[in-house]
């Protein structure tokens, strides 16, 4: 399968995936506990994986499978930042608009941009890192609110909290990104044994997160396997069928792509987000947002064109010796 396929799909995912978890709300709240949704996505991606495992096993010859503890023992780490990161994504919708969530994940690419250099030593051109700081005035541009129909009091059109924890999800988006690459591409291990492997511990750890809120409350609800379901409707499950699809993708990429490649897709979701808040919520787009997605738009055009549909380069001019050698065999001709 093609990469660009790939990134398209998930760019049409994660661009549903904030409106999904906005519809899902009722009376600005959850009536279900949200920490449920990513422990069944993780069980979710778990299955379809050990499906898809299983049927690679009975080719000839089979998968390679690396199963020294040394290897497997690394696997837990970005599931400790996956949890995090999926329940600070609610925490986040829970203060900002989907638009503006779409795009606050953008700042993303920053980030990556900077670990890719500091951890994986990918080294980007001059025009890339520019693109990069594109981006960044993009999506800061998209969050300054007008004064002409509306209060100046804040600068920002929605709470301090919801950039907070915006900034935070990119953050840890962008450090279990680098670090699942680094995961991915450190042998030639089977990719569906792979997802074994951050699955598995995936499942356990947000099992454990919700083991721990059951004491926190001391078991007021009950344990959490007899309220798993609890408030569950039709949006909810297209929630978490959502997020572990998503997941699914995000793994692809980082096998046979990059993280860059993989936050690009999901920065252009910001712009069927918009069209689709816009019908759905009513949600009425200003200047400003309409100016950070053309800033954005030209950050992708940026980053990925040749450098020579940038830039004139300078024609390429014979070297004097071969024009001069040419001179007379043109003159003996004519003779």
């Amino acid at each position: 399968m093609r990469w660009y396929v790939v990134a398209s799909l998930l760019t049409v995912l994660t661009s549903s995936q904030g409106i999904l978890t906005t519809l899902s709300q009722s009376n600005g709240g959850y009536k279900y506990d949200y920490a449920t949704v990513p422990f069944l996505a993780e069980v979710f991606k778990l299955l379809v994986s050990s499906v898809f495992l299983w049927r690679e096993m009975q080719n000839s010859p089979p998968p390679k499978m690396t199963m020294d503890w040394k290897s497997v023992r690394l696997y837990p780490i970005p599931s400790i930042i996956y949890l995090i990161h999926n329940n600070v994504q609610f925490a986040t919708l829970t203060y900002v608009d989907t638009s503006t969530y779409q795009i606050m994940g953008n700042l993303k690419i920053v980030t990556t941009g900077i670990l890719f250099r500091l951890f994986l030593k990918r080294k980007l051109t001059n025009l890339q890192w520019m693109a990069i700081m594109l981006l960044a005035v993009g999506t800061t541009t998209s969050q300054v609110k007008g004064c002409g129909e509306a209060s100046c009091d804040s600068f920002f059109s929605s709470p301090i909290q919801g950039y907070l924890f915006g900034a935070l999800s990119a953050c840890l988006s962008a450090l279990a990104g680098v670090y699942t690459e680094f995961l991915m591409k450190k042998n030639n291990d089977s990719l569906y044994w792979q997802n074994v492997q951050l699955y598995t511990f995936g499942s356990i750890f947000n099992m454990g997160r919700l083991l721990m809120d059951d004491f926190r409350s001391g078991f007021e609800e009950g344990p959490w396997w007899q309220r798993l379901f609890n408030g569950y409707n039709m949006t909810t499950w297209l929630v978490v069928l959502n997020l572990g699809t998503t997941g699914l993708l995000v793994s692809w990429l980082m096998k046979y792509a990059d993280n860059i490649v993989k936050v690009y897709a999901t920065s252009m979701a910001m712009l069927l987000t918009m069209v689709l808040s816009v019908i759905l919520f009513n949600f009425k787009p200003t200047v400003q947002l309409f100016l950070g997605i053309i800033i954005c738009m030209m950050s992708l055009h940026m980053y990925f064109a040749p450098p020579s549909t940038l830039v004139d380069l300078p024609l390429t001019v014979k070297p004097v010796s071969e024009s001069v050698s040419e001179v007379p065999a043109e003159r003996k001709t004519d003779s």
